[in-house]
């Protein structure tokens, strides 16, 4: 049994880093914490613990003084979870949930304006009152301001955002500026609210993947169908989807064939044919008929809740920039509280400057103090492009990957599955006597009931083009060479080229169209009537329709592809003289991890694409694993990024979505130091005072925060 356990919570009321740092500091220092991890993307902490040690009531004691409330996030399934944080929110009236001007950080700023109105009027009424107006208005502002300040300096916080307010604020009534310091409460406090709800909007966005899930659903029981929570539906359940209804859960078609709109799981546009046999994913739309599906997920682990968790958890792996703003964060605050200082007491104490002046602009860079526009700058835009990835089915896990994936210069690219559809399929037919179509219905009656992969492609391939299957007697497999039958009395026999040539004499002809096939990488079936060569039939496992296009994409980006596979060369040069990229077969799981070290040695990153199983260990070695199609546990837990719906073009909207993201990172650190920096200059030189300088804290955090939004509407 475990020493401690890992406890989940919803915190409301965080908008940036910095609330998550005192977050986490204040609950550090509780007894019985091991550990906290803090996300404000989610508005989630994990709290490690002793069994039978977490305390809702001092946790919420805690937190409430700093300014947060705090509820267990034990909801069954995502979708409830964040439905049960929904409601609860609005409860509570919060801002982060509900309408703004409902929210608890809407009622100070409003009682404050109000008061500053107020004061206004008075003053202008009966000028005697006006100080002690403005007085007024300013502590209904900063009481609370102040008392969370205390709050997070006994929590372990001292240099916090409602610290340095509170005293740039009574500094200045200290030194007449009371007007001003009311002003710059309220604004202080209006800027709050735009991060609130800025924030607010940007979970919101990442949670509402969760609805994609309907809550109710169909299940099928002694042949009665009954409508249950789709949070208790169990494996093995079948449930009935009607046109036009969302599926409630992952599973396998059972029954029925119908087109199914994949687009709110993968973002592929085009509605995709279901038959029985068929996975479909949570949160699709049946379109055009009924489908009965078995459940292969509970909800708490379809791919939809997966996708949630992956997205809101990513936040833990913290991406390089990241984690060099947070240590940058830690004196950065401190020492613009000396700065400030100093500029406040060395012009007057060596030049013989106004103290009243300099004090002010003292006042003034306080509030410049504040890290939180910087803070907010890499994991807002980090939280807004794995939500904008998730919902064009690229899954990606944290910054650090994300991050990485701009930076590849090599792309090792299995070919079974990855470059092909993984399936063989009937690329030519040679007649000889008899039609195409003849041959097809021969070679296909002697295949019918079997589930061998060339099988099935001629079966399909029948199908296909409506070529009738006759039933064939007495048909036997003929191991290592083919099958044997008889279709109207005739003898048939369908195998290998070498197998069929010592049935049979080969004409020079036939000879040079076995040899051109099997240089093109293809397999080759001979379909023998009697003692003669009736047809030949070529197949191979074919590129994707977008695998050029995709290859084409990333060399576009400065990628360079590579195929890698177990295949035997002559198939994989084939398929890659047709893609246009250079491949590497016959090769063993070592032979391909030995080649991705090289291509690492060779200068610039390296992703592996693979399916997450066979290529681990050159997955493992490679900077970035990527895994193809289907949202399955390898796909989403064995490598570092998944698309989820197997196109090659994904990996390239990958580094595009990468390379989106650093970019917004780098505009966001430049607005937000930039600002920063001009507030500076423009105070010291007298240009600027208090209010503006508020403006450099709150407007760059709602700017940074407006600009990292940005990438929920990011498209390749």
């Amino acid at each position: 049994m475990s020493d401690v356990v890992e406890t989940r919570y919803r915190v409301t009321g965080m908008d940036c880093g910095s609330c998550a740092a005192k977050v986490q500091t204040a609950v550090s220092r509780l007894p019985g914490v091991a550990a906290v991890a803090v996300s404000t993307t989610s508005g989630t902490m994990t709290v490690t613990h002793p069994p039978g040690t977490a305390s809702l009531p001092t946790l919420r004691q805690s937190l409430t003084a700093l300014g947060y409330d705090v509820a267990p996030l034990d909801a069954p399934a995502a979708a409830d979870a964040a439905d049960a944080a929904h409601d609860h929110a609005h409860d509570r009236g919060d801002a982060e949930d509900g309408p703004w001007w409902r929210g608890r950080k809407a009622t100070l700023p409003l009682a404050c304006g109000a008061a500053l109105a107020a004061a206004y009027a008075a003053g202008q009424l009966v000028p005697a009152i006006e100080t002690w107006a403005f007085l007024a208005a300013l502590a209904i502002g900063l009481v609370p301001i102040a008392r969370r300040a205390l709050a997070a300096a006994r929590a372990g916080t001292p240099f916090s955002i409602e610290m340095l307010m509170t005293i740039a604020a009574v500094g200045a009534v200290l030194i007449g500026a009371t007007e001003e310091a009311a002003m710059v409460v309220f604004l202080f406090l209006v800027g709050e609210l735009l991060e609130g709800v800025a924030a607010g909007r940007a979970r919101a966005s990442i949670r509402s993947l969760s609805a994609l899930v309907p809550k109710t659903a169909l299940v099928e029981r002694n042949g009665v169908t009954e409508e249950v929570p789709a949070a208790t539906l169990a494996v093995g359940a079948v449930i009935l989807v009607r046109p036009g209804d969302r599926i409630a859960a992952d599973g396998v078609v059972v029954d029925g064939r119908a087109a199914v709109d994949e687009s709110p799981v993968t973002g592929e546009s085009v509605p995709v044919q279901k038959a029985p046999g068929d996975t479909v994913f949570a949160g699709a739309i049946v379109t055009d008929a009924v489908l009965r599906v078995r459940v292969t997920a509970t909800a708490t682990d379809n791919t939809i809740a997966r996708v949630v968790r992956l997205v809101e958890e990513a936040q833990d792996a913290k991406a390089p920039t990241e984690r060099l703003i947070d240590r940058f964060a830690r004196w950065y605050t401190p020492a613009v509280v000396a700065v400030a200082a100093i500029v406040a007491v060395a012009p007057p104490l060596l030049l013989g400057a106004a103290w009243g002046e300099w004090i002010y602009k003292g006042l003034a860079l306080l509030l410049i103090g504040c890290p939180c526009a910087l803070v907010i700058s890499t994991p807002a835009a980090i939280a807004a492009a794995l939500s904008a990835g998730a919902r064009h089915g690229l899954l990606v896990k944290g910054g650090a990957v994300l991050e990485t994936l701009g930076t590849i210069r090599h792309a090792a690219l299995d070919k079974t599955g990855t470059l092909t559809e993984g399936k063989p399929r009937v690329t030519d037919l040679v007649a000889v006597g008899r039609s195409e179509r003849q041959v097809l219905s021969m070679a296909a009656a002697l295949e019918t009931g079997s589930n061998h992969p060339l099988a099935l492609a001629i079966l399909s391939r029948a199908k296909a083009e409506g070529a009738p299957v006759p039933p064939a007697a007495g048909v036997t497999a003929l191991a290592g060479e083919g099958v044997f039958g008889r279709l109207g009395g005739e003898p048939l026999f369908l195998g290998s080229a070498r197998a069929a040539a010592a049935r049979a004499a080969f004409s020079e002809a036939l000879r040079a169209n076995v040899e051109t096939f099997e240089q093109d990488g293809k397999t080759v079936a001979v379909l023998l009537a009697g003692d003669a060569v009736a047809g030949l039939i070529a197949m191979r496992d074919e590129p994707r329709p977008d695998a050029k296009a995709g290859l084409r994409a990333l060399e576009a980006a400065g990628v360079a592809p590579v195929m890698l596979t177990g295949d035997n060369p002559r198939t994989a040069a084939a398929i890659a003289a047709d893609l246009g990229i250079p491949a590497r077969g016959g090769l063993l799981p070592e032979d391909k991890q030995r080649i991705v070290r090289e291509l690492q040695a060779s200068g610039g990153a390296v992703a592996k694409i693979g399916d997450g199983i066979n290529d681990a260990p050159a997955l493992a070695a490679a900077d970035v694993g990527i895994a193809m199609g289907g949202g399955t546990d390898v796909a989403l837990e064995t490598a570092d990024a998944a698309v989820l719906h197997g196109r090659v073009m994904d990996v390239a909207r990958l580094v595009a979505l990468s390379r989106a993201a650093t970019a917004n990172i780098r505009q966001n650190i430049v607005v937000a130091l930039g600002l920063k920096a001009v507030f500076l200059v423009t105070t010291i030189a007298g240009i600027t005072g208090l209010w503006p300088a508020i403006l450099a804290d709150t407007g760059a955090t709602v700017l940074v925060t407006a600009n990292a939004m940005r990438l929920l509407a990011w498209r390749m």
